[in-house]
């Protein structure tokens, strides 16, 4: 009789339990878009024809990037990282892969930006990090809408990667003296970029 008590007492906590950790693995989940949202808006940092066939990388569970759509051309969409405050895409050629990933590892690792410049800086030069003579990064910033999730206020930037390139090998300034004037960020390290920020919206 005791046993059958203890039981009976036992069997609306383990209930109790049940819907904790369901209700617990539902929140969890929440934060984490749909696939296809992270892919709808993934691509908008990608040149129109380009989207179609590209591949996005986004997020599922427990902030890990994994492939969310494999493409057959050579541009790459980072969906937005839920982690963070804000919205922010972006897309690149795939040539500029080993560089992002090894990027993300150092993050992963807890290295701060200086470090892992250095690092990429000087597997970059040992060629341990293979980088492309140039590539193409577009980078999409913008606010979601709560109520429709649309993206609104969006900006797009402009960075076109030249490892090692120098103003004096480009003629591009080192800061631009108007806005959207092409410039040179990071000369003479493996991270020199031509920038091109368009002016904002008012």
């Amino acid at each position: 009789m005791e046993y059958l008590n203890f039981v009976t007492l036992r069997k609306p906590f383990s209930n109790f339990l049940i819907i904790l950790i369901s209700f617990l693995s539902l929140s969890a989940c929440a934060q984490y878009p749909s696939v296809e949202w992270q892919i709808s808006t993934a691509i908008l940092a990608c040149p129109e024809e380009f989207r179609e066939h590209s591949t996005v990388l986004g997020y599922r569970e427990k902030g890990v990037l994994e492939v969310l759509r494999s493409g057959t051309n050579n541009m790459i969409c980072l969906a937005d990282n839920p982690e963070t405050d804000g919205f922010n895409v972006s897309s690149y050629h795939s040539d500029l892969e080993p560089f992002m990933k090894r990027g993300r590892e150092l993050t992963t690792q807890g290295f701060d930006f200086k470090t892992i410049f250095d690092i990429r800086e000087s597997e970059a030069k040992s060629g341990a990090l293979k980088m492309p003579s140039r590539a193409t990064l577009y980078v999409l910033s913008g606010d979601i809408n709560d109520q429709n999730k649309e993206i609104e206020n969006t900006y797009l930037r402009y960075v076109i990667y030249i490892p090692f390139a120098t103003p004096e090998s480009t003629g591009l300034p080192t800061k631009p003296a108007i806005p959207s004037e092409p410039w040179i960020m990071d000369p003479g390290t493996h991270r020199a970029h031509i920038m091109i920020s368009p002016q904002r919206k008012k």
